[in-house]
């Protein structure tokens, strides 16, 4: 399998009764708001929003070793308020769509591992920062979202 290429949101994990359940786009849109205040409108569409913003991300793995995770550009902001962004440096645009730094990955064995970035210790050893991306069913796992192949 090549992993080269864009990835699109596939789904979403959540903690449910029996462990971790993972939501598709409208289930995820539809999922109860246990840390938001529902009677608040306001509060409702922020939440809703985020949800939105999370369902269109995408993630590029690129032939040089760079992975980017890419979000759209907030609804309303013109292309010169973007522009302005760009220029001064408070966002980075990939494809037309906002790009946080890229993290490195690699080929280990036939398996897409990347560097997270996190660093720490687990029982006063260092912490690898690199994980496996790839699970049993072929989705590319980034922290609890799942994302297909679509090229």
């Amino acid at each position: 399998m090549s992993y080269i290429g864009k990835w699109v949101f596939h789904s979403i994990g959540t903690f449910g009764e029996e462990g971790i359940v993972y939501l598709g786009a409208e289930e995820y849109l539809n999922y109860p708001m246990e840390y938001v205040d529902e009677s608040d409108p306001e509060a409702v569409a922020d939440e809703m929003n985020e949800r939105r913003k999370m369902i269109s991300t995408e993630i590029r793995v690129c032939e040089g070793g760079e992975l980017y995770m890419l979000m759209p550009l907030p609804e309303g902001v013109s292309k010169e308020e973007v522009d302005a962004a760009v220029a001064a440096g408070e966002i980075t645009l990939y494809d037309g769509m906002m790009a946080d730094r890229p993290l490195k990955w690699e080929d280990r064995g036939g398996e897409l591992w990347y560097d997270t970035g996190i660093e720490g210790e687990v029982f006063g050893e260092k912490a690898d920062s690199w994980t496996r991306a790839i699970d049993e069913d072929g989705f590319l796992n980034f922290i609890n979202i799942r994302f297909k192949k679509s090229e």
